[in-house]
Formats: C-alpha cells, structure tokens, sequence
C-alpha cells in the first residue's frame, strides 16, 4: 500500500466538488492547506484531516464506535490530540511501543509521543499504524469514502470483497488456501485430486468445488500443473453480524463433529473450565485471551514450511444469556 498516494487520494475524495480554498477557510486556515494536502507537499496531522471528515458530513462517532468495537473502546474524539492519542493507544492494545515501532518503519520515541499525546501521527503514519496494528485499512478507509473510489485502494478493496464473500458463503475456503501452501503440496509434481479433502476431512467435491470458485475469484491459479495461492487479504467477517456468527458457528461445529466421531488426531486438545468471577478479573483474563491469540498468530506469520492444517476455537462465554439480535 502506498499510504501518502492513498493520504492524498482520501483528502481529494471528501473534498469532492468543494473548492480548495473556500474548504480551507471553513477550516480554519489562512492560507490554502488542502492544495498543499493533495499535492503531497505537506500532510495533515490525524486530527486535521478528522477535522476535514467532520466538516464534509462523516459522522466519527458512529464511525469508530464501529471501527474499535472488538476493542472494548470507546469511540474518541478524534478531531482533537488527546483523542488521537486515545485512537493511537486503542488500536495499539497489546503491542509493545518498540515493536509498533520497527513494524511501521519509526522512531519509538515517535511512537511514544503518539502514545502520550504531545505529538500526533500524520495522516500517511495514522494509515501505516491501522493497517499494522488491524489489517483493516480498507475498512477505516470505508468510513470515510468508498474504497473501489480510491486508485490505491481499488484493487485491494475488490479483492477483499470478493474473499469475504467466499469466506460468509464458502466458510472452507480460507482452509483450502491454507493446505495449497503446505510443503508437501508445494513439493507435488502437479495437483493430485483428493490431496486438500484429505487435509481438510471434506469430500472430493467440496474440494473440487472449493478451487473452482477460488480460481474464479482470483485467489489461485494453476500453474505448471499445481494450484498456486495468488494475494489474499486478511479478512474481517465482522461486518455483517449474522454472517460472522453463521461462521463461527461453522467452524465450532467443525470441531465437534471431530470432538464427536473421534476422528480429531491424538494432537488435538479439547479443554474446558467452567468458574465463577467478578467483573473486573473477567476483563482481565478477556485480554489476556487477546492477547494469547495474537501471540499464536505471531507464530503462524513466522512458520515458513507448514505441514498441516489446523483450526483453533478459543472461546469465552459469560453464561448469562442475551437476546439475540
């Protein structure tokens, strides 16, 4: 992602047809800040270009409520440093400022001056730190405008389209991909039908099925013979509220249905703890979940020849039952 091109491309894009220097007058500026914004000679700090959503219509409020609901945070006033600090501090959770740090290319005592709200990030370094901390850049970005409008980010935002279509209708599809890395396939001389069902324990249409549609959505292609996994996005299913739950209960299912039939390997580990808590301890052990999951997936991103599939559940249910929506 080239986040100063994607900066000026946004700024362009909430302006609209207003003109630059009446734009910049209705914000406050003397001089005409948004020609210099959109030409890349200058880039607004957050708050600033937060400013700019405001004053063009963008409710922030609804907004980040949205953006950092997984978060337990409330949405900040951005449009102010202190806020900013509050967004910067959110989306960092669990990461440490040194490697927040070296992940997005700064200074840590940038970082920390984020962090402590005596300077801001820009608006190129806001980006870097959504995407690096999230991997939703294009979902912040769809706060404010519509990606597919964006020349930087057209392309990735079809791509991610189509695979969380894939992902809500086709909930085996991201484990498809997953098996076509594996070093045995990677090794075959070409692909050998049967080799993802068996990875999988699907049917051998499901597999086939599975490919046809990855290849139309252009997620693979055949090459030399075998499926090769072309660019795929980190995928928030989050969005829409029944299709995220259709999916996780897909995949507990999954589970069981090995937990049930004894078919889960001697490797596979099925815990529980059922206890009473209060309140406060129970938001602590929430974020040592988060952060118990992060650390796993760190894990994941740093194995460079896996040999097989895995799905891991990790859930924490408060027994108390709510309506559903």
């Amino acid at each position: 992602m080239d986040y100063e091109s994607a900066s000026r491309e946004l700024i362009h894009a909430l302006r609209g047809k207003r003109s630059q220097a009446g734009l910049s007058r209705r914000l406050g500026y003397t001089s005409n800040v948004l020609y210099t914004w959109e030409r890349g000679r200058r880039a607004p700090v957050a708050s600033a270009f937060f400013r700019l959503a405001a004053r063009v219509g963008v409710d922030l409020n609804e907004g980040f409520q949205r953006f950092l609901s997984d978060r337990g945070a409330n949405a900040p006033d951005v449009r102010r440093t202190p806020g900013v600090a509050e967004l910067v501090r959110a989306l960092m959770e669990e990461w440490p400022i040194v490697e927040l740090a070296a992940s997005i290319g700064a200074d840590r005592t940038t970082v920390a001056r984020w962090v402590n709200g005596s300077t801001e990030p820009k608006l190129p370094e806001l980006l870097r730190i959504i995407e690096t901390t999230t991997q939703r850049l294009l979902d912040f970005v769809s706060l404010f405008v519509d990606p597919e409008s964006l020349p930087s980010t057209r392309a990735a935002y079809r791509d991610l389209r189509a695979q969380r279509r894939l992902a809500y209708e086709l909930p085996w599809s991201h484990g498809v991909l997953r098996a076509l890395e594996l070093e045995q396939y990677r090794k075959l001389p070409r692909h050998a039908p049967g080799f993802v069902a068996a990875r999988l324990g699907i049917s051998l249409d499901e597999e086939r099925r599975y490919l046809a549609e990855l290849a139309k959505a252009g997620q693979i292609r055949l090459r030399r013979g075998r499926w090769e996994v072309r660019r795929v996005l980190t995928v928030d299913t989050r969005p829409s509220e029944a299709d995220n739950r259709r999916l996780k209960l897909h995949f507990a299912e999954a589970a069981v249905e090995r937990l049930r039939d004894g078919s889960a390997p001697a490797s596979a580990r099925f815990s529980f703890n059922l206890f009473a808590i209060d309140t406060a301890s129970l938001e602590k052990i929430r974020r040592l979940h988060v952060e118990h999951y992060q650390r796993i997936r760190e894990l994941i991103s740093a194995c460079t020849s896996p040999d097989q599939v895995v799905l891991m559940n990790l859930q924490l249910v408060p027994l108390e039952r709510t309506v559903a929506q």
